[in-house]
């Protein structure tokens, strides 16, 4: 099914009878893609967005293959369909309320003009739940956030293929809006029905750009880390750690002795509250600005191959010292 853009609307596949409930000859239909979109993001060796780049300072590859793009855009804030994946697993039940601040300012960076930005909210501990649909109005996600508790298991692959395939779609998607997850967690998975081998497909056959905001303490790691940066690396988003630089500043903290542990900063201290919002307040900048500052490309696949099912896909610029996000790849085909 193609949408009025040209492109293979994949994200409503799901949603399509078979050809044999319908009454007709189950013959596999092949649709080719008539148009990729590239969202591309441009830093420096300081990890600060670089924005002044034109057209023709990229050069893009499908398969080696170098590309003719046809459409190119560095506008900011283009509009911009967002998921809120939340983990209300248990292992986030000790800094919930530091949690639901960031998650309220992320919305609100996010979401920032009603008529250009649309999100949708979905919870997930033992089960993925869509807890508020496709809208324009930021403050039907915000009395949701308010409202939930932690508690039970995390089916975070769920709620991926979840985002993918039950909830309102926005007149123009994958083009117009873009379309990006956004998951607020640790990235560790211990109860869903479906793997990160089928989400991750589903996500890049629906042109998601995912990000993650990670709720690993400092000096802990997890073993969901890997998925979550799977998970982005992928779709050309990444992952930011607001805990993570939490006593970066503070000399001395492994060997100063306190009874909750080697920690300068203590809990419920004026100086950790704040050291913990400083962290929170720097991934929130990051993960908005980057979504609003990304650079757009578009082009048609000069030759396709039915034999394979993955293209992959490389976006260089004609700058030293910058770092490239753009997604790996694409399914040309309908599954």
């Amino acid at each position: 099914m193609l949408c009025r853009f040209g492109w293979l609307c994949l994200a409503v596949l799901p949603l399509i009878v078979s050809a044999q409930e319908a009454g007709r000859p189950e013959n596999p239909l092949k649709a080719t893609v008539a148009e990729v979109i590239v969202p591309v993001t441009v830093t420096d060796d300081k990890g600060r967005f670089v924005s002044n780049l034109r057209q023709e300072d990229f050069k893009l590859f499908d398969e080696g293959i170098q590309q003719k793009v046809t459409y190119f855009s560095a506008d900011r804030s283009l509009p911009v369909v967002a998921g809120f994946l939340i983990d209300l697993s248990n292992s986030n039940r000790l800094r919930w309320k530091e949690f639901t601040d960031a998650i309220t300012e992320l919305i609100a960076a996010v979401m920032p003009e009603p008529k250009k930005y649309s999100g949708y909210l979905i919870g997930y501990s033992t089960e993925a739940e869509l807890m508020v649909n496709t809208t324009n109005d930021p403050e039907k996600l915000l009395e949701k956030i308010r409202k939930v508790k932690p508690g039970g298991g995390a089916a975070l692959y769920d709620a991926v293929y979840m985002a993918c395939t039950s909830r309102t779609l926005v007149n123009g998607e994958p083009i117009e809006p873009r379309r990006v997850i956004i998951i607020v967690g640790d990235g560790h998975d211990n109860a869903s029905k479906k793997n990160i081998d089928e989400v991750l497909e589903l996500a890049q056959r629906n042109l998601v750009t995912i990000y993650g905001v990670s709720t690993v303490s400092f000096g802990f790691n997890v073993v969901g880390e890997k998925n979550l940066t799977r998970l982005a690396n992928a779709t050309g988003g990444r992952v930011v750690y607001p805990l993570e630089g939490v006593y970066n500043d503070v000399a001395g903290y492994l060997s100063t002795p306190s009874d909750e542990g080697n920690y300068a900063l203590k809990v419920g201290t004026g100086g950790y509250a704040s050291a913990i919002m400083r962290g929170i307040v720097r991934a929130i900048e990051a993960t908005a600005g980057e979504i609003q500052t990304q650079y757009i490309l578009r082009y048609s696949p000069s030759e396709g191959d039915e034999r394979r099912a993955y293209r992959k896909i490389r976006v260089d610029v004609s700058l030293p010292n910058v770092k490239v996000r753009a997604r790996e790849g694409y399914f040309p085909y309908a599954p």
